[in-house]
Parts: C-alpha cells; sequence; structure tokens
C-alpha cells in the first residue's frame, strides 16, 4: 500500500523538482534572507519557533529550509550593519538556494541607515541581481517588512510603511518579483509583537504561514 502511493506521489515530486529548479531526488533548497525577525529575536523557543523553521515543516521533507537571518542586519551597504559584509552572505551564497526569500529593510529605517535612502533601491537591486547570478538561478521574492506597533531603536512605522516598502515594491515591479506582505499579515496582529518590532512564536507562525502560502501559489510557479 504505502509502495503503490509513493509511485502516485512521484509525478507531483517531480513537477516541483522541476518547477524549482532542482534536481530529481535533491532537496529543494529554499534560504530565508533576513535581519533579526528573521533569525527569530524575540521568539519564544526561537530554534523550534524561528520562521524559516515552522517553515519548512510546512514544507515537507523534500525542502531544505535554511535561516539566513542577521540581528542588526541592513540591506543598504553603507548601513550600521550591511549583509554584504556579514559571514551570512558568503553562507547563503554559498548554499546555492532554489528559492530565496529577501526580508529586509526594518533596520534600515533607522535614521543612521535611512540617511542614504536614497541608495536603497540600487543595493536591492544589486542583491536581486546576485542571486540571479547563481549557477542555482533561484526564484526569489521580496517582503514588505513587518509593522512596526511601536517605534524602537529608532525604527518608525513612518519610515518602514511609507519610504521602505514604496522601493521595495517599485524594485519588484521593475524585475518582475513577486512580494510577500508581511506587514498586511501582521497589521491586525500587533499585539503579536511585544517590544513592538520583533513577532513572538505566534507572530513568526504567521510569517511562516504567509511565506508558504506565496511560494505554494500557482503564480509563484509561472
Amino acid at each position: 500500500m504505502k509502495y503503490t502511493s509513493l509511485l502516485m506521489m512521484l509525478p507531483i515530486l517531480c513537477l516541483a523538482w522541476q518547477l524549482h529548479g532542482a534536481e530529481p531526488g535533491s532537496f529543494i533548497r529554499v534560504a530565508c534572507v533576513g535581519d533579526s525577525i528573521t533569525f527569530g529575536a524575540g521568539v519564544e523557543d526561537r530554534i523550534a519557533n524561528n520562521y524559516p523553521r515552522v517553515l519548512g515543516q510546512l514544507l515537507g521533507e523534500r525542502y531544505q529550509v535554511s535561516n539566513f537571518g542577521v540581528n542588526g542586519a541592513t540591506l543598504l551597504k553603507k548601513g550600521d550593519k550591511p549583509y554584504w559584509k556579514l559571514p551570512a552572505f558568503k553562507n547563503v551564497t554559498d548554499f546555492q538556494p532554489h528559492l530565496v526569500i529577501i526580508k529586509l529593510g526594518t533596520n534600515d529605517s533607522k535614521p543612521q541607515n535611512w540617511k542614504y535612502q536614497g541608495e536603497y533601491a540600487n543595493d536591492l537591486r544589486a542583491l536581486v541581481d546576485h542571486f540571479q547570478s547563481l549557477p542555482s538561478k533561484p526564484k526569489i521574492w521580496l517582503c514588505k517588512p513587518a509593522p512596526v506597533a511601536r517605534t524602537r531603536w529608532g525604527i518608525s512605522e513612518k519610515t518602514v510603511k511609507g519610504e521602505v516598502i514604496p522601493l521595495i515594491e517599485s524594485v519588484a515591479k521593475e524585475k518582475k518579483l513577486p512580494i510577500i506582505d508581511l506587514f498586511q499579515a501582521l497589521d491586525d496582529h500587533r499585539d503579536l509583537l511585544p517590544d513592538g518590532v520583533h513577532p513572538n512564536a505566534a507572530g513568526a507562525k504567521i510569517i511562516a504561514n504567509t511565506v508558504h502560502a506565496a511560494l505554494s501559489s500557482k503564480e509563484s510557479k509561472k
């Protein structure tokens, strides 16, 4: 019975591998690129409940989901902690992902970083170009940052919503990339951002479900 079920599932699995650029029989590698929200800062039992870990459980055993989030990371190359200069950048490159989820921009909204806002779009384009140039030719999603329930560490919703997100939308449109709207997903769940910025475990689960829905949609497989 189990053998018959496996044979029935095989065409579906082969289609999934083909759609995501992986060789049949191999893992579909998913890279979650981001800052502390991706890393899981503020999440109870972080190792078990960070959003990439939950996403991996949702996607299933044929997917290898890795967390490349770094606390404080910025997209801006002139930011106070550029993702480009962190070990995670080399690690995700070496990972050769088939799918890349980019969630950067929250820390860029800090005043010391956002003074370089004129370079944000170019730096985002450059990051997309970097991943698109990889031999694995990954599919890329850009995420709108989560809402900011309370201004902390210089991170404000006014900047995130009014300035960062429009730039992400513009680059996504230019590059013909799908967007995952984490702002909308958590907008009605601000109680799940205990410190005003970082989602707790329940909030991380909402992020994972939102990303999973985006990766699983028919539109994403075109």
